[in-house]
């Protein structure tokens, strides 16, 4: 087996084992000649393309040439190897049959997504048509590996899937294992046109909840637990998802009143009693017991009791909602100084607190930007949270853009034409806001107290009113902020302030 060498020429010796690119050695001598270029070298070497500059010809460059170690193409460089699939002609790493590693992951894709009539399932066609036009088929390659010779890898899936033993809907999908792969593999689907689009996480909810109701041991519980999901938790997640998408807060928020009215259900039945034998000082008794979040998060399900009357009327506490404390001012201006001069930190992450400490947004809204609500208007960049988009000064509009020219997660089927700021893993999917959030908090940025102190000076410089339409707040929201900020803002009227009424009269009125 031949391999590309530093300069193309053949050596007699045999002695050598170390590789002449980055040092690496072998553990056994006398395996390859001077000159030896290890596997990892040899793969990168050929997936080096441009123009060779001694033929100029567009072609691979895995050769070095000896008087500067410029990248040089096969036939410059001597080689007695070819690097050309044997189907398509393209130099490139060569796999099983002689073949490059695109037609390699076409052949294995026709195989898995077969029918049985030597042909793809004709529904698949778009996710295969997906698949190949990754800029990295090496990536989609790799991802069909089985791992270990197991039966859940998404090779499996997809064989499963050609054949026909997987139904093409959603429900189908819920009770899949691995359930990572099995959503990965939805999310393709739904992105190429086969399944409809549902909201992500409504999709992570409903799997959720099939599993959960299948580990609850009492069956009366599972039962109830079903209709308070469907017609309580499920309607209202769906209503919220029509208005914007839910993020993954929403998503664990109606996980936790599930899960907590798992929790009260199992804390009944320990007690001796059911939801109709139930009265207001065991009510009382259950809120003693439990944390404030635990409060909070039974409220649903107990109203939903009432309403529905499976129980009688309780008086519940009300709701306590904690407000974190803001940074002091100058401790935000530091932050933002050192996110726009910290060249060394990662840029994404700097990108991204910069958002949350300029302009008050929370994570799960900062991953929901796409780059079409960057504007370029002249030489002024705006940033579109709200309505009017809102101007990014100079030094952050840079950050901004440079992050935009180098954006990752570009080059497999996943988000090959994403518009996502900020692209996830996931097929039609923006980076996870936890993700992120782990990203930013290392760095040092307190998010949640840096948006605090974001928004309380908004509402301190400008009407609560203009700052609710700008970032995408609630009016209310901002109003209260402002009155506990003591801002001088609060009476403010929102509209048009341009426009007179056309019954003012500035010179007083008929009677004066």
């Amino acid at each position: 087996m031949s391999r590309p060498y530093a300069t193309g020429e053949q050596y007699e010796r045999w002695y050598i084992t170390e590789c002449c690119r980055c040092g690496r050695r072998k553990n056994k001598a006398g395996s390859w000649p001077d000159g030896y270029v290890c596997r990892t070298c040899s793969d990168r070497a050929v997936r080096t393309r441009g123009i060779c500059p001694c033929c100029g010809e567009d072609r691979a460059l895995p050769g070095r040439r000896p008087a500067d170690g410029a990248a040089i193409c096969t036939t410059c460089a001597g080689f007695s190897q070819s690097f050309a699939c044997a189907r398509c002609g393209f130099e490139d790493k060569l796999h099983a049959g002689h073949l490059c590693t695109r037609c390699t992951f076409a052949g294995r894709l026709a195989g898995l997504l077969d029918d049985g009539t030597g042909r793809i399932r004709p529904e698949l066609v778009p996710l295969a048509d997906s698949l190949l036009a990754m800029d990295n088929p090496l990536s989609g390659l790799t991802w069909l590996c089985t791992r270990n010779g197991r039966t859940d890898s998404p090779e499996h899936l997809l064989r499963r899937l050609g054949r026909g033993e997987i139904e093409l809907t959603h429900e189908a999908f819920h009770t899949l294992q691995p359930w990572r792969a099995a959503s990965h593999l939805r999310e393709l689907l739904m992105a190429c046109g086969v399944l409809p689009a549902v909201g992500k996480q409504i999709c992570s909810f409903e799997r959720w909840l099939a599993g959960h109701l299948a580990g609850t041991a009492d069956p009366d519980h599972a039962r109830l637990l079903h209709r308070f999901a469907t017609w309580e938790v499920l309607p209202r997640l769906r209503a919220r998802a029509e208005k914007k998408p839910v993020t993954a807060a929403g998503r664990r928020h109606a996980g936790d009143q599930v899960k907590h009215a798992t929790a009260f259900l199992r804390w009944l039945s320990g007690h001796g009693l059911t939801l109709s034998t139930c009265r207001q000082a065991d009510i009382d008794a259950w809120h003693a017991e439990h944390n404030e979040h635990g409060s909070n998060t039974i409220r649903a399900f107990l109203l939903w009791c009432m309403t529905s009357r499976l129980t009688g009327r309780f008086r519940l506490p009300a709701a306590v909602i904690r407000q974190a404390a803001p940074l002091p001012e100058h401790e935000r201006a530091e932050l933002l100084g050192r996110l726009l001069t910290g060249y060394d930190l990662p840029l994404r992450p700097r990108v991204a607190a910069a958002i949350v400490l300029l302009y008050a947004q929370p994570l799960s809204r900062v991953v929901r930007l796409t780059v079409d609500d960057v504007i370029r208007d002249g030489d002024q960049v705006l940033l579109r949270l709200g309505e009017p988009p809102s101007p990014v000064p100079g030094p952050v509009a840079d950050l901004l853009l440079g992050w935009i020219d180098k954006r990752d997660n570009m080059k497999t089927a996943t988000n090959r034409n994403s518009r996502w700021l900020f692209p996830g893993r996931r097929a039609g999917q923006p980076m996870h806001s936890d993700a992120l959030a782990a990203l930013v908090d290392d760095l040092g940025i307190p998010t949640v107290a840096g948006r605090a102190s974001a928004i309380r000076q908004h509402v301190l410089e400008m009407p609560a009113p203009v700052v609710a339409d700008a970032l995408g707040y609630h009016p209310v929201t901002t109003a209260k902020l402002a009155a506990q900020a003591a801002g001088a803002w609060s009476r403010y009227a929102p509209g048009d302030h341009l426009r007179s009424p056309s019954s003012w009269n500035p010179g007083g009125t008929h009677d004066s």
